[in-house]
């Protein structure tokens, strides 16, 4: 019982991911419906699972692993509902699901215990540090999805197979702004986090920069998405290149998030 509302977001975006792959072959209005309102029934618990684990704990729920897994899949559905609600394609939930179904069943498999807070992390810095961190996050992987999506498209469109999944997907111009819309929100939110984290790092430690592993590859990180940025508006990087760098960007994301924790600890509990 005391996690049932994260058991009942896993099992809502299970079933909305299994639905939006069918929809990928055959859409039916009642495959559209249901990948939507899986994926809603799954924020809503999820979110209940959060603030119940905030008021347990009396701090934001993201001091270990599980926590933190968690964190970025609720951060991402949130994201891609803010995005649908802009864009409204019936799609983007079959391609978006897949990828937070798999980060929440990863955190089902990790220790689910509740920690009190660290001593170093007892500081106002911390709130402001991951929402901004995890809403960065969130952008770049929406920003992934969106760079699939591209590729696919333009097969599509290169092998001159115009039926099907083709007239269901968003244009490739469409896709393409959508992509650096999204790069262009999650490069100031990842860049207020490193700021935050600089100078939340100094009142604890009295170090502004002290090259911990994670703190090294944020800044890659953020290298890459500036890359992309100044390649659009420089040189004019459009289209599959975009969509290209906006994939292996959030591939970076990803090793920072998970393979850093996995094979390196750093001053970072995640």
């Amino acid at each position: 019982m005391k996690f049932f509302f994260f058991d009942f977001a896993l099992i809502s975006y299970f079933v909305s991911t299994v639905t939006g792959i069918a929809e990928l072959f055959k859409s039916t209005r009642f495959t559209v419906k249901t990948v939507f309102l899986a994926a809603i029934a799954g924020f809503v618990s999820h979110t209940i699972h959060l603030v119940t684990q905030y008021i347990q704990s009396g701090h934001i729920p993201i001091v270990n692993f599980h926590q933190a897994v968690s964190f970025l899949a609720w951060s991402i559905v949130l994201v891609f509902f803010l995005l649908q609600y802009r864009y409204r394609s019936e799609l983007l939930g079959s391609f978006v699901m897949p990828v937070v179904f798999v980060l929440m069943f990863s955190a089902s498999n990790l220790p689910h215990q509740i920690q009190p807070l660290e001593p170093m992390l007892k500081s106002y810095w911390f709130g402001i540090h991951i929402f901004f961190a995890f809403i960065g996050d969130a952008a770049f992987a929406l920003a992934f999805v969106v760079g699939v999506m591209y590729l696919i498209q333009e097969r599509y469109v290169k092998s001159k197979h115009l039926g099907g999944l083709f007239k269901r997907l968003p244009s490739l111009q469409a896709l393409d702004e959508i992509n650096y819309r999204l790069i262009s929100v999650g490069f100031p939110f990842l860049s207020i986090a490193i700021i935050t984290g600089v100078i939340w790092a100094e009142s604890a430690t009295g170090f502004y920069w002290r090259w911990d592993t994670k703190e090294v590859w944020s800044l890659i990180t953020w290298l890459i998405y500036a890359l992309v940025l100044h390649l659009r508006l420089s040189t004019g990087w459009r289209g599959r290149k975009a969509a290209i760098l906006s994939i292996a960007g959030f591939v970076i994301v990803l090793f920072a998030f998970f393979g850093i924790h996995l094979f390196r600890k750093g001053f970072h509990v995640f």
